[in-house]
């Protein structure tokens, strides 16, 4: 393959994503959990290098293997982007031959990774630009804005940055090298895909040193979906410290030991994820790692917590699907419940005894989200004092209480694995809504008077976008300027 062949410039996104039911299940295959994509995403621009003086940050070599190496001047030595090269150049030079490789990399590439401002706290520019923090606040910082301190420094929100990045990079470049066609991410499980999702998810693995659940990189892939994790030990050959010589017969998609799976999903129409960054942070690692120490611990005990709580997050996936059957069976009937909601308090939602039969189904599979993701939460609670660790501490018990009781507001919890660093909330948001103010509002009003959490809300909302996309750069507002001052 020439670079005749290869496109000019190829741009890829991938989105972050909120784990809104299954935290710690999810890492068993036994139990699936609940991801939902964000709208905030990562971007990847490849092009051919316009530079002829300042050396890259990377070297490539073609010897008996493909080796990337990071230059003395780069200071990063961003490890996620060092192996997502290393290993993809790889995998392209099995698929491709190494001559058609080497001939695309002839003249250099520029590669420029940014992420949307939510996948990182915007206090700071919040503040100096004198305003509160808000939705609106937040749509007036720049996009791509620069942090002004080392990746190391740098306060992250919990949307899966590093997820999201690999899959990007890595679905760029398998593009941008020809190994799969630019028309591969309009097939949404196509084998195209699913390359890039065996691929991005044993480099994240690799690059965090352990095998984790991979629903934060299924979710940068395949966008909001109920997932089962695969088996684990379907990439351990290629775990090792050794570069392996061939990684393809592992990262085939016809390799049938990969055996996650990914059913259809999204949140019911009408409605709108709220994400908040509360300013106390967590250390994911270490609460999993406390969590599966209980669970051997106390077998009997936890297998009855985690099957409660599966229950429980299937009865909420399937309640929030049913609502969108709802919608498509009687559009008008749900619009109106959807905006009678909006102004009353979860317990009198059902109430109305004007309702017609449609309206009473609509009416109630709401309120019955509404108990399902209490019930949630307050198992995971449970299961964190049973543990010794604070899935859910007192401090975001109090301000969930106070959300979910809002008018309007659907349920809500702590994302993933929980603890102190992020809440999401389920809003109804109606077409129109004759009551002020809307559910958003209120929950804008909360996040911005309450003095007991510092909190900052996300403008993120769902995709509806799927996972990794082909992008325009001049489709992007703001990637063009950013990839520039990089």
């Amino acid at each position: 393959m020439s670079m005749s062949h290869s496109p000019s410039t190829t741009v890829v996104s991938a989105p972050g994503k909120v784990l809104i039911a299954g935290g710690y299940l999810v890492l068993d295959p036994a139990y699936s959990g609940v991801v939902v994509s964000t709208s905030s995403r990562f971007f990847t621009v490849i092009e051919p290098s316009t530079s002829t003086i300042q050396p890259g940050l990377y070297s490539l070599s073609f010897d008996s293997l493909p080796t990337v190496q990071p230059l003395e001047q780069n200071t990063s030595k961003n490890k996620f982007v060092h192996l997502a090269l290393q290993h993809t150049i790889s995998l392209a030079c099995e698929i491709q031959g190494t001559a058609a490789i080497q001939q695309s990399f002839a003249s250099g590439l520029d590669i420029s990774i940014v992420g949307d401002n939510d996948f990182y706290s915007q206090r700071a520019q919040l503040a100096a630009l004198n305003l509160p923090r808000t939705l609106s606040s937040l749509s007036s910082i720049q996009p791509f804005c620069p942090q002004g301190v080392t990746l190391s420094d740098v306060h992250k929100t919990g949307l899966g940055s590093s997820a999201a990045l690999i899959t990007s990079l890595v679905s760029a470049l398998l593009v941008h090298l020809g190994v799969i066609p630019s028309s591969a991410f309009l097939d949404d499980h196509g084998k195209e895909r699913q390359l890039a999702h065996n691929l991005a998810q044993f480099i994240h693995c690799l690059a965090q040193g352990k095998v984790g659940s991979g629903f934060d990189v299924s979710a940068a892939v395949f966008g909001s979906h109920l997932y089962t994790r695969f088996d684990p030990s379907v990439i351990a050959p290629l775990m090792g410290d050794e570069s392996p010589k061939s990684i393809l017969p592992v990262i085939s998609p016809d390799n049938a030991s990969w055996n996650h799976r990914i059913q259809p999903f999204q949140l019911p129409p009408l409605t709108r994820l709220m994400l908040a960054d509360v300013d106390a942070g967590s250390d994911t690692p270490s609460l999993v790692g406390k969590v599966l120490g209980w669970r051997k611990e106390d077998e009997a005990r936890a297998d009855a917590v985690w099957t409660n709580l599966d229950k429980l997050n299937q009865s909420l996936a399937s309640t929030l699907l049913h609502l969108s059957a709802l919608f498509s069976k009687d559009r008008a009937s749900y619009v109106s419940i959807v905006k009678f909601i909006c102004s009353l308090q979860p317990i009198q939602w059902t109430a109305d005894p004007s309702f017609n039969p449609c309206e009473i189904e609509v009416a109630t599979a709401f309120y019955q989200a509404h108990n399902i993701s209490r019930e949630i939460r307050k198992c995971m609670k449970e299961m964190g004092e049973l543990a010794g660790v604070p899935i859910e501490p007192a401090e975001q018990t109090k301000l969930l209480d106070i959300c979910t009781s809002q008018a309007g507001v659907i349920g809500g919890g702590v994302p993933g694995a929980g603890g102190y660093d992020a809440v999401w909330l389920l809003v109804c948001e109606p077409e129109e809504c004759k009551y002020e103010p809307r559910p958003r509002e209120r929950v804008e009003h909360v996040w911005s008077n309450y003095t007991e959490l510092d909190v900052s809300p996300l403008s993120a909302e769902e995709s509806m976008a799927k996972g990794v996309r082909l992008e325009s750069i001049d489709d992007v507002k703001g990637l063009r300027h950013a990839t520039q001052q990089i």
